[in-house]
């Protein structure tokens, strides 16, 4: 007998639904696979590699160094450091791990260092990224047969965002067996484990300190909602770690203090950087100024200014885009950006050239004014887009859009002087600095004090010592 016949609707739905799990778990296999190595081709055509072959190399051999001590092939991984400001570092399935230099001014030895590198490789080695995936097919079947077996659709979505929003980042339990990982990695190499919880305290501190400071954002993903040095789990981890320590404590692969020394800081002024309200290209010899009070917050597809109070009630976006020969700014907007929303829009004078101004349609939606702008300067096409919402003065917004296209500009000798990329200085502290002292001779303006705290692992409120290294931004 080939079938036989459903003798319970609800029944069959739940067959169905296995079944549905059955072909997913037949069709899924690895996940992710080539993603690193076309993630690393498209940071290369981009310029995103950081330029320093002593960083590069270091990295690199620290990593190996872990990997002898790691489950699986060393040769298949991959070790970069990245030309991103941002705090952050991860791996991908096919073992290609990435540090951002903006992570790297924030450590303080080769040992948390280590640790960083020794996390990203217990992900890989973990297969968390084709866990994650398989267990939120898992959430979407179930979803799908709760459905079946009830007979309401909508319960599909409920299941489907819930699941989404829990494993939208690797979750506790995965970063913890990372952790665990790592610090056995770390143990084995002869470093103390113990770096693994500073680590975890760095990106800790940054949190908090962002939720101090108005306007900008959190980093850290918040997994551990306690103190790192109370959280019992990851103790545990560390504690069962520390217990695989050689007698022979490992000599550094490195000298992290003098790569530390000149290290970039923030933003490269070749990619786009922002200091204050004004926006700097090097690499474009362009600066645009965006009105006082807002945010302005630089991504590797457009900068974006924002309204003081932080919200989408009003913002101004620029970028840039290739020309395309014989098309007016206009013709620009409708025959290759393809926007047959234009309402109405004219050229504007805008120091001399060729531009324009439109407003684009928003029935239907919470923004009340959707403006346009486009700018011909040189070789590139610059495109302003701004969006008012609804307790915003359209009047007053749309003055507010035009000057701001009108002060892009090729830059100054006072522009490239404000565009100076900071980098990392090493002090060694006497016994009279502070860090109230030290923030009138750093380069960063906002905060500077809570800043060389936060560089420096003292956050909130610890002080150098004497002799210790110290940086600070020049």
């Amino acid at each position: 007998m080939l079938a036989s016949a459903c003798w319970n609707r609800k029944v069959c739905a739940v067959t169905r639904a296995v079944l549905l799990i059955t072909i997913l778990f037949a069709t899924t296999g690895a996940t992710g696979a080539g993603a690193g190595k076309k993630m690393y081709d498209e940071f290369v055509e981009n310029g995103q590699i950081y330029p320093h072959d002593g960083w590069q190399e270091y990295v690199a051999s620290l990593g190996q160094r872990l990997l002898q001590h790691a489950p699986g092939t060393a040769e298949k991984y991959r070790f970069v450091v990245l030309d991103n400001a941002q705090i952050n570092a991860f791996a991908t399935p096919d073992a290609f791990i990435f540090v951002n230099r903006g992570l790297l001014a924030f450590l303080s030895s080769e040992e948390q260092l280590a640790a960083v590198i020794g996390h990203e490789i217990g992900h890989v080695v973990g297969e968390h990224a084709r866990r994650r995936k398989m267990a939120n097919l898992l959430g979407k079947t179930a979803g799908i047969a709760a459905a079946m077996v009830t007979g309401r659709g909508e319960l599909y979505d409920v299941s489907n965002v819930a699941t989404t929003t829990l494993l939208s980042g690797y979750g506790r339990e995965m970063e913890l067996e990372a952790d665990r990982y790592g610090a056995e990695f770390l143990a084995r190499s002869g470093y103390n484990p113990l770096a693994m919880i500073e680590v975890v305290q760095v990106l800790k501190d940054q949190e908090l300190f962002s939720k101090q400071v108005a306007n900008l954002p959190s980093t850290y993903h918040g997994l551990f909602s306690s103190h790192p040095k109370n959280d019992k789990r990851l103790h545990e981890v560390v504690t069962y770690a520390q217990s695989q320590l050689p007698d022979r404590v490992t000599e550094q692969v490195g000298d992290f203090w003098s790569l530390i020394d000149g290290l970039a800081y923030g933003d490269e002024a070749a990619a786009g950087l922002v200091r204050g309200q004004t926006f700097y290209h090097g690499g474009l010899r362009i600066a645009v100024d965006f009105p006082d009070n807002w945010t302005v917050t630089n991504t590797p597809s457009q900068v974006v200014g924002k309204a003081p109070d932080g919200k989408k009630e009003a913002q101004i976006s620029v970028a840039r885009h290739e020309p395309v020969k014989r098309t007016s700014p206009k013709e620009y907007v409708v025959d290759v950006l393809k926007r047959d929303d234009v309402v109405s829009g004219a050229e504007v004078d805008l120091n001399g050239l060729k531009n324009y101004v439109g407003e684009l349609e928003v029935e239907g939606s919470e923004t009340q004014l959707a403006l346009i702008g486009i700018i011909y300067r040189g070789k590139h096409v610059f495109l302003f887009r701004g969006e008012a919402g609804p307790n915003i003065d359209v009047d007053a917004f749309r003055s507010v859009f035009v000057e701001t296209l009108k002060t892009l500009r090729g830059m100054t000798a006072a522009d490239v002087h404000m565009a100076n990329t900071r980098r990392v200085k090493v002090l060694v502290a006497n016994p009279h600095d502070t860090y109230a002292k030290l923030a009138s001779r750093t380069a960063i303006r906002r905060y500077p004090e809570e800043s060389l705290r936060l560089l420096n692992g003292g956050h909130p409120n610890g002080e150098p010592r004497a002799g210790d290294f110290v940086k600070i931004v020049e």
